[in-house]
């Protein structure tokens, strides 16, 4: 009598099944992508603004941020990784995608080995021949780094999020490309700040885009801390939080500034709440509560995200696998439903480039991009069987939990991805799928030039 095929076995069975599908259909679904297996997996990823333009070149040189969850007491790291990115005058080859790399499918037993003596390429597949990411600093970190995030108005200045109750920051500019080795300082972690405040480690980190210096975090601790790292006029190592806000009652998972507001910012936390917060309003007679405290889900709330363009919405998503729309000027009822998500979602992030376009990603392997203005199309019978008319593009490139994603503030609908299968995706979904205005015989045009 055969054995059967323990829970995990199958699970893994169908995960490599639809791995293979996904990539089989890479061609036809994208305009890009590349693949890179990092030595560890990282959970948070964010591009940084700079661009560079080589001469007489089909790329531009672009960089990520990168942090490592190592296991077995192995040193952390905060990272930049160097990313070529193809103009858009480069040629999509399908057949290299097909062929290169082909065992990039989240089977860690050999990624995991991989290291910085390994050849660039033998980590990367895409179709283009000139992507390469290429890890460019390495500067030690006390324990995983849970986020990192650049501070918009100095990109050089990163804080992170580690296991302990501290907010690090670091200068890129003051540390060499790799720590030094032979030496006593080989695995100590010089930030150039350690912001005081928190008392349990956490993940939600946000700098304001609006007050230059001022950074919002959200921890295990049930509180919001809020520092002005200019007002560090000691040149101390240390700076005390000048605001502490405890009104959550459960883990606070995320926190998010209004991108148009020099005084408002957001939180959502497992007590399923989302508050909205006012720093006038609470310097009138020391009040410590936000404007707002609304129950935004029926599970966790994980994350959130204020839209760049319009100033009254704001995405919230989910363990009860959904993401929520609001309308800042009433929250009494959320303004739409996003229904597609297998698992509870992690992240969600508004575009930098399309005012009606958002994505999330989580535990069910898929990064989904949704657009607000598709809400209510017709959709015929068949077309509703591959999800609502505002899902626009599913992701399926990752063989486990997708940790963090980042929309590229240079390129548009080009994205970075990284989950826990150890494997960093850059991509660009396919025009076609986002042009209204493009036929399928203006595509079949575009190929055949």
């Amino acid at each position: 009598m055969m054995e059967e095929d323990k829970p995990e076995e199958i699970e893994e069975k169908i995960i490599n099944e639809e791995y293979k599908i996904w990539k089989k259909n890479t061609p036809f679904l994208y305009d890009m992508v590349v693949t890179h297996a990092l030595e560890w997996p990282s959970l948070t990823v964010q591009w940084l603004p700079s661009k560079e333009v080589p001469h007489n070149k089909n790329f531009t040189i672009q960089k990520l941020i990168l942090g490592t969850h190592t296991s077995d007491a192995e040193q952390n790291y905060l990272m930049v990784a160097e990313v070529r990115l193809p103009n858009e005058d480069a040629i999509f080859d399908a057949k290299k995608y097909e062929n290169e790399h082909s065992k990039s499918n989240g089977n860690n037993s050999d990624n995991n080995n991989n290291n910085s003596s390994n050849s660039s390429n033998s980590n990367n597949t895409g179709g283009f021949g000139a992507e390469r990411i290429e890890t460019i600093k390495k500067i030690n970190h006390d324990g995983e780094v849970n986020r990192a995030r650049y501070m918009p108005q100095q990109p050089n200045l990163i804080a992170t999020k580690s296991p302990n109750s501290e907010v690090l920051i670091f200068d890129l500019d003051k540390h060499p490309s790799k720590p030094p080795q032979n030496s006593s300082s080989s695995n100590s972690c010089s930030p150039l700040l350690r912001l005081t405040g928190h008392k349990k480690e956490g993940y939600g980190l946000s700098w304001s885009p609006t007050n230059s210096g001022f950074l919002l975090s959200g921890s295990d601790d049930h509180a919001l801390c809020l520092w002005d790292i200019n007002s560090n006029t000691e040149s101390n190592s240390t700076l005390p939080a000048f605001s502490i806000l405890n009104s959550h009652t459960g883990v606070v998972e995320d926190v998010a500034w209004h991108y148009h507001s020099n005084h408002i910012f957001g939180s959502v936390g497992d007590d399923r709440r989302l508050m909205i917060w006012d720093l006038r309003n609470n310097n009138k007679n020391g009040n410590n509560s936000p404007v707002n405290n609304i129950e935004a889900h029926s599970a966790e709330a994980n994350c959130i995200s204020f839209n760049p363009f319009n100033e009254y919405l704001i995405a919230t998503g989910s363990a009860d696998k959904t993401v929520a729309l609001w309308d800042l000027r009433n929250l009494k009822n959320k303004l739409h439903t996003f229904d597609g998500h297998k698992d509870e979602v992690f992240q969600v992030q508004w575009s930098v480039f399309n005012e009606t376009v958002l994505a999330s990603c989580g535990a069910d392997r898929r990064l989904m991009v949704w657009d607000v203005g598709r809400i209510g199309e017709e959709q015929s019978a068949e077309e509703a069987e591959d999800g609502p008319p505002e899902l626009l593009f599913i992701h399926g490139g990752h063989t486990n939990k997708i940790s963090d994603f980042g929309w590229n503030g240079n390129e548009s609908w080009v994205l970075a991805s990284v989950a826990e299968d150890n494997i960093l995706q850059v991509w660009q979904m396919a025009e076609n799928i986002y042009r209204d205005d493009l036929s399928d015989d203006d595509v079949m045009d575009t190929e055949n030039n």
